[in-house]
């Protein structure tokens, strides 16, 4: 994370809660989904990173999205809403603070 703490709001405004906090890292969690945000970046990695977040229902999900108070507030790109893809999945997407693109796919299972 460029600024850790920017990015944990990010995240909770999002849904994701917390469960680990201090200077170096931050776990977050949501649902069955869990990751650690760290304090290091790296613009080129950041920037040329993506991750995807596998939910039964992307429109469902996409719900909690409140584009224009997350560009408003935190400065990123303005996310898209889920749709489908070339590839067969429906997708929506969106920038974390730091540049991080995360897919936000509906699984097809």
């Amino acid at each position: 994370a460029q600024d850790i703490a920017a990015s944990r709001r990010f995240y909770e405004a999002l849904g994701f809660v917390a469960t680990h906090a201090d200077a170096e890292v931050v776990g977050m969690k949501l649902e069955g989904f869990s990751f650690i945000l760290q304090n290091y970046y790296v613009k080129e990695f950041a920037e040329n990173c993506m991750v995807q977040l596998l939910v039964r229902n992307a429109d469902a999900w996409w719900a909690r999205v409140d584009g224009a108070a997350l560009v408003a507030e935190f400065g990123v790109r303005p996310p898209r809403a889920p749709a489908m893809q070339d590839w067969g999945m429906k997708v929506g997407f969106l920038f974390d603070p730091s540049g991080v693109l995360w897919h936000v796919a509906e699984t097809l299972f």
